[in-house]
């Protein structure tokens, strides 16, 4: 017979060091990264905030910060992040978090990116990230995979007019008379319609590192931009193996032209769901 008891501490220490043996990378980015040189761009953030001491003690940075870091590495987005950090053991060490800590919820990290967005620090950030994964040998290898996300957002209430001018990347009449209204309007997203259903939408394309599945490149679109177009922008001269895996998205004359010029070879493409083969280095 089988008897549960309740577990004790040395029992939870346990479960964490089998864990962090199990799968180390996040473990060994936590400890090896120099989290703290990450601050004078972080705090660039709160550069406009009022300096009173009333309220509530703002979240450390850097714990916000680590979040965001996931999202890159797993592409995951707020809410995913949310959920994993709340339920992998790895995600909240990296993150900073302890057990006995509340754990920022979606809308937090959401607000905090647009601070980094506005203070004109994000790309900067996620490039000494990158130089740290390649101090710790963690190079882009074992080939490119290329993919493409949709990142679902609130729907809009506009009317016709409105919308005509949206599509025409222009501001509808009187929304720069109202602040906060234009805050919770966004001028980017648009419609995409993918196996029979209307999606509002931005589109997420990224380049995979094969070997470490991390996120190496990614650009952020709205959804009506075809995810060819950003092929270019995507593949990584870093990575130390030639080849190149996409899906059927990204077929076609262009596409084996612009691959050609790279420098690739086109192996082969098939219209099927599952990734193939695109392109190997000539």
């Amino acid at each position: 017979m089988l008897f549960v008891g309740q577990r004790g501490f040395w029992d939870e220490q346990q479960r964490v060091a089998k864990l962090q043996e199990k799968k180390p990378i996040l473990t060994h980015l936590t400890e090896s990264i120099p989290w703290e040189t990450f601050r004078p761009l972080l705090d660039k953030g709160y550069s406009q905030e009022c300096k009173s001491n009333a309220g509530r003690k703002r979240i450390d940075p850097l714990i916000l910060f680590r979040k965001p870091m996931l999202q890159q590495l797993f592409n995951l987005s707020d809410e995913e992040v949310e959920f994993q950090v709340n339920d992998r053991r790895s995600f909240e060490e990296f993150a900073g978090l302890g057990v006995m800590n509340n754990i920022p919820d979606a809308t937090i990290v959401a607000f905090f990116r647009e601070r980094l967005r506005k203070a004109g620090v994000i790309e900067e950030l996620f490039e000494m990230f990158e130089g740290y994964l390649r101090d710790q040998g963690l190079e882009a290898r074992g080939g490119q995979i290329i993919d493409a996300t949709l990142v679902p957002v609130p729907k809009q209430r506009n009317n016709r007019e409105e919308n005509k001018g949206i599509k025409a990347d222009r501001l509808p009449d009187g929304w720069d008379e109202n602040p906060n209204r234009l805050q919770q309007k966004d001028l980017y997203a648009r419609w995409l319609k993918k196996n029979g259903i209307n999606h509002y939408c931005y589109k997420n394309s990224i380049c995979i590192d094969a070997e470490h599945s991390f996120i190496r490149r990614f650009i952020v679109t709205p959804a009506n931009i075809h995810d060819s177009q950003m092929l270019p922008m995507l593949l990584d001269p870093e990575n130390h193996d030639d080849y190149v895996w996409a899906d059927s998205a990204y077929a076609g004359e262009c596409i084996e032209d612009l691959l050609s010029l790279g420098g690739f070879e086109v192996a082969s493409i098939k219209r099927a769901r599952a990734i193939t083969l695109l392109a190997r280095a000539a």
